[in-house]
C-alpha cells in the first residue's frame, strides 16, 4: 500500500492546483479552479452562520441539526458561485437555481414539521416490572411456570414447602388450647380465693358487733356498780370480755386482708393468650405466603431456577412484567420540547413491525439527566469541562408516552420505537 503521507500530500496538491480543464479564477496573482474557490468561501459562510446561530436571540429551530454543516456549505458555495461567475450557460445556471430551490422547500418544510410534529428514533418501548420476592423462606417445590409465559392476576408462580408453616401453626393452635384450660382451672382458683376473702369479711363483721356488745355490758355494770347492783367482779369479767372480743376483730381483720392478698387473677394468662393468637395470625400468614401468586397481569422474565432451588426471602426468584400498561420513552432534543406537555397526542411504530401504527398521549416529560460533558460535583465544586465542542449537540430529555391499545404480541420492554407528537392536533 502507498504511504499515506504520500498520498495526503498528492490529494493536497491535486486540490490547490486543480484539473487543467476545469475554470479558473485568478485570487492574488494564482489561478484557483472556481469549485475550490466556491467551496472554500461556502466553509467560510458556513462557520459565519454556525457563530451567529450561538447567539442566545436566536430560534431554537435554527439549531445546526436541522440544517447541517455539510448542507450549509453546500448551498453558500452555490450562491457564491452563481454570483461570482455571471457568465456560466444558462443551462448551468438553470439547473443551479433548481437545485438551491428545492433545497429551501425541502428546509422549509423540515422546519415545519420540526416545529409541528417533532419526532425521534431514539425511543423504546417500556412496562413496568417487579421482583417477584418470597416472603418466606423454604425450598420451591411447585413451579407450574415457564419464562416468557403470559400469566394472569391470581396464577399460582410457584409454591414453597408449607411443611414447616404448616407444624408452626399447629404447635401455636396447641398452646393456645393448653392456655385456655389453664385459665379455666387458674379461674377456679380465683374464684375459691374471692369466696374465702368474702367469708373472712363476714367474720370481720361479727367481730365488730361482739366487740360492740362487750363495750355496751361493760359501760353498763360500770354504772351499776355505782349502785352497788352488780360487784366489782362482774364489771371485771365485762372488761376482760371487751379486750377479748377487740383482740378477736383485730385477728379477723388481719386474716381478712391475708385472704384479699390472696386473690390473684388470669390477667397475666389472658395476655398471653393474646400473644399465642397473634403468633397464631402470623403462622396462617406465612403459610398463606407459601404460595406465591400473580398480582396482575403480566409475563414472566429471567426465570432461571426450577423446582428443589432454595428461596429466600430477600433473594428475588425472576421478574415479573405488568402488561397491563405499555408505554414509549422517547428521548427528545431540549429545542423539540416546546409546547410538549402531557396529553399531546403521539404516533408511535415499532421497528418490528414498521407498518403498524399506534396511538398514545404524553404521560410526563423528564425533569433531570446526568450529563456527560462536564458539570459533575466532584468534592463539593462543580466540575466544568474547558473544551467547547465547535458542534454543540442539544441535550436529550425522555418523554413517557403511554400507548393506547398496544399490540400484545409486538411490544417487548427495550424494543426499538420510533415517536412522533402531533402538537397541531392537541385535545
Amino acid at each position: 500500500m502507498p504511504d499515506k503521507k504520500l498520498l495526503i500530500t498528492c490529494l493536497t496538491a491535486l486540490l490547490l492546483t486543480g484539473c487543467s480543464p476545469a475554470p479558473s479564477i485568478v485570487v492574488f496573482g494564482a489561478s484557483f479552479p472556481d469549485w475550490l474557490f466556491c467551496l472554500c468561501g461556502g466553509v467560510a459562510g458556513m462557520v459565519a452562520i454556525h457563530l451567529l446561530l450561538r447567539t442566545p436571540e436566536k430560534r431554537a429551530w435554527l439549531a445546526p441539526q436541522l440544517l447541517t454543516y455539510p448542507a450549509l456549505t453546500a448551498l453558500i458555495a452555490m450562491l457564491i458561485w452563481l454570483l461570482v461567475f455571471p457568465h456560466t450557460p444558462n443551462r448551468r445556471r438553470l439547473l443551479v437555481l433548481t437545485i438551491l430551490a428545492l433545497t429551501f422547500i425541502v428546509a422549509a418544510v423540515v422546519v415545519w414539521r420540526v416545529e409541528n410534529a417533532p419526532s425521534t428514533d431514539d425511543a423504546y418501548a417500556y412496562a413496568d416490572t417487579i421482583d417477584v420476592v418470597p416472603e418466606v423462606n423454604g425450598r420451591i417445590v411447585e413451579m407450574p411456570i415457564r419464562d416468557n409465559q403470559e400469566v394472569r392476576q391470581g396464577d399460582l408462580l410457584f409454591r414453597i414447602d408449607p411443611r414447616p408453616y404448616q407444624d408452626a401453626l399447629a404447635a401455636s393452635e396447641a398452646r393456645l388450647i393448653t392456655l385456655n384450660e389453664q385459665i379455666k382451672l387458674t379461674q377456679r382458683s380465683v374464684n375459691a380465693q374471692q369466696y374465702n376473702a368474702e367469708s373472712m369479711n363476714a367474720i370481720v363483721k361479727r367481730s365488730q358487733a361482739l366487740v360492740a356488745q362487750a363495750a355496751d355490758t361493760l359501760n353498763r355494770r360500770q354504772k351499776l356498780l355505782g349502785k352497788n347492783y352488780v360487784s366489782a367482779e362482774e364489771v371485771e369479767t365485762a372488761r376482760t370480755s371487751q379486750r377479748s372480743a377487740q383482740a378477736e376483730l383485730q385477728a379477723a381483720l388481719l386474716q381478712a386482708k391475708q385472704a384479699e392478698a390472696a386473690v390473684s387473677g388470669v390477667e397475666a394468662l389472658v395476655a398471653q393468650r393474646a400473644e399465642v393468637q397473634a403468633d397464631i395470625a402470623i403462622a396462617k400468614l406465612n403459610l398463606e405466603f407459601t404460595e406465591v401468586r400473580a398480582p396482575f397481569d403480566g409475563r414472566i422474565a429471567s426465570l432461571k431456577t426450577t423446582v428443589g432451588q432454595y428461596a429466600s426471602s430477600a433473594k428475588p426468584v425472576f421478574t415479573l412484567i405488568d402488561t397491563r400498561h405499555w408505554y414509549v420513552v422517547a428521548n427528545f432534543r431540549e429545542t423539540d420540547l416546546k409546547g410538549v406537555h402531557p396529553g399531546v397526542p403521539a404516533t408511535l411504530y415499532l421497528m418490528s413491525d414498521a407498518g403498524q401504527t399506534f396511538s398514545g398521549k404524553v404521560e410526563s416529560i423528564s425533569y433531570g439527566v446526568q450529563p456527560d460533558d462536564g458539570g459533575t460535583v466532584l468534592g463539593g465544586l462543580p466540575n466544568v469541562s474547558r473544551n467547547i465542542n465547535w458542534v454543540h449537540v442539544s441535550q436529550r430529555f425522555p418523554v413517557k408516552i403511554a400507548v393506547e391499545a398496544p399490540n400484545p404480541a409486538l411490544f417487548r420492554v427495550g424494543a426499538s420505537a420510533v415517536a412522533k407528537l402531533n402538537l397541531r392536533h392537541e385535545e
